[in-house]
C-alpha cells in the first residue's frame, strides 16, 4: 500500500491558491458534508473547539473520501498533542502561538522521525494505514506539512526567523489575536493591524514561504488574496449554520 500524498502540502509547493474552511462543530457527519463542498482544505479545530482525538480521528474518517484536505490544529505546540495526531492520520498541522525560531524548530521537530526529529515511533496507526504502508516510518517525513500560527506583536518581530526555519512550510497570521495584541480586540480591520497583515505576507514570501490567514469577510478575503495569502481561510462551519438558521427562521417569521 501507498503512503498517501499531502496534496494540501503540493499545491502549496506549486504556489496554488488553497480556499480553506474552519470547522468547529466537532462532528463527523459534518465534516463529511462539507469535504465535498469545492474547498481544497478544512481546519479541525481543537484549539478553540471541544474536540479531542477520538473526534479529529472520526472526521479525519469522514473526510477522507472528499475533495478537501484536512488540517488538524492542536490545542498547543506540543509534541505530545502533535504525535497522537499524526499518529491517527494528520499529514499537516497548524500549531498555534509560535513566537519565536525556536519554538518553530520544536514544532517541526515534533513531526519528523528521528534523527532529525523526536516524533515517537509506532508501525501500527491509522498513519500507516495500520502498518500496510510500505517503509511509512522512512517516507512519512516526505509528506508532512507544519504550518506555524504567528499571532502577536512579538512574534511578528520574530517573523523573518520564524520564516527561514526549516521544515516550516507555511506561516498562519492569526488576525484577531493578532488585533487584540496590537490593542484593538475585536477589531482586526484596524488600520494598525490590516498594515501588519499586509507587511506580514511580504516578509513570508520574501522568506521563500507560504501565507495563511482566515477570515469571514469575503472583501478582506479577497484583499488578502491579492497582498498574496496562499491559503485562506474564507469561513467557518458555525457561522455558516448559525446565518442560515437565523435567515431561514426570520424569513418565515418575520410576517407573524
Amino acid at each position: 500500500m501507498e503512503l498517501q500524498r499531502n496534496a494540501f502540502k503540493h499545491a502549496l509547493a506549486a504556489g496554488k491558491l488553497q480556499i480553506g474552511l474552519w470547522c468547529s462543530l466537532c462532528n463527523n457527519i459534518a465534516a463529511e458534508i462539507v469535504s465535498d463542498s469545492g474547498f481544497d482544505w478544512l481546519l479541525l479545530d481543537t484549539e478553540h473547539s471541544p474536540n479531542e482525538v477520538p473526534d479529529i480521528f472520526a472526521q479525519l474518517q469522514a473526510s477522507q473520501g472528499g475533495a478537501a484536505s484536512a488540517i488538524v490544529r492542536p490545542a498547543w505546540n506540543d509534541p505530545v498533542l502533535i504525535k497522537r495526531y499524526l499518529d491517527i492520520g494528520a499529514q499537516t498541522v497548524l500549531l498555534p502561538y509560535v513566537q519565536n525560531a525556536e519554538e518553530a524548530r520544536r514544532a517541526v521537530a515534533a513531526t519528523r522521525y528521528p534523527p532529525t526529529g523526536i516524533r515517537g515511533v509506532t508501525g501500527s496507526g491509522r498513519a500507516s494505514r495500520y502498518g500496510r504502508v510500505k517503509d511509512y516510518l522512512k517516507r512519512a517525513n516526505d509528506e508532512i506539512c507544519v504550518l506555524v500560527q504567528v499571532e502577536t506583536r512579538e512574534a511578528l518581530a520574530e517573523l523573518d526567523k520564524i520564516t527561514a526555519v526549516p521544515g516550516v512550510d507555511g506561516v498562519f497570521i492569526g488576525p484577531s489575536d493578532l488585533s487584540a495584541s496590537f490593542g484593538h480586540i475585536g477589531n482586526p480591520g484596524h488600520p494598525d493591524v490590516q498594515a501588519a497583515l499586509e507587511d506580514a505576507v511580504k516578509r513570508i514570501r520574501k522568506g521563500g514561504k507560504f501565507a495563511g490567514i482566515l477570515t469571514g469577510n469575503e472583501d478582506e478575503a479577497r484583499r488578502y488574496i491579492g497582498w498574496g495569502y496562499t491559503f485562506v481561510a474564507v469561513g467557518t462551519d458555525v457561522v455558516l449554520l448559525a446565518r442560515a438558521a437565523d435567515g431561514l427562521a426570520q424569513e418565515f417569521k418575520a410576517g407573524t
